[in-house]
């Protein structure tokens, strides 16, 4: 028997529990390229692409997943101890780009990982997980704390 994901849309699931078109947190999440099942939001490329503001909430329930080392082209940007580095050999290494176009993805994807770890067992809704400059609606944007 196959295990779940644990689900990220619960309010969503249960209101689409019993439609023919279940949402594909019912199906669970299971990797693209190797087919095994992605358990946890830290692991995910698909939730890695909603933080950094590639694809739009609208969008979360189909699109592809993926495990984020499963997408080694993303993943060799992410520039963390905690994560063991991806090294791509071919025309899409890092190391023959552009070093300021690779700073800067460098930094947006590292963002959006670390976001993903804060974000594992948080209980926020999904449309406030991407980082605060791709926030679809500037009024869910987090205020800063007064000090």
């Amino acid at each position: 028997m196959m295990e779940l994901a644990i689900c990220h849309f619960p309010s969503f699931c249960q209101l689409n529990r019993n439609r023919p078109n279940m949402a594909k947190c019912d199906q669970g999440y299971l990797c693209e390229v190797c087919g095994v099942d992605v358990p946890e939001i830290t692991d995910s490329d698909l939730y890695l692409r909603l933080v950094i503001g590639e694809i739009s909430t609208r969008q979360l329930m189909t699109a592809p997943e993926r495990h984020i080392r499963c997408n080694p082209i993303q993943a060799q940007f992410i520039v963390d101890p905690q994560f063991e580095p991806v090294v791509v050999t071919g025309p899409l290494d890092k190391r023959l780009l552009d070093p300021v176009d690779v700073q800067r993805r460098e930094t947006l994807v590292t963002r959006g990982w670390l976001r993903l770890k804060e974000l594992a067992g948080s209980g926020l809704p999904f449309n406030e997980y991407p980082l605060p400059e791709f926030l679809p609606d500037p009024a869910a944007r987090p205020k800063p704390r007064p000090e």
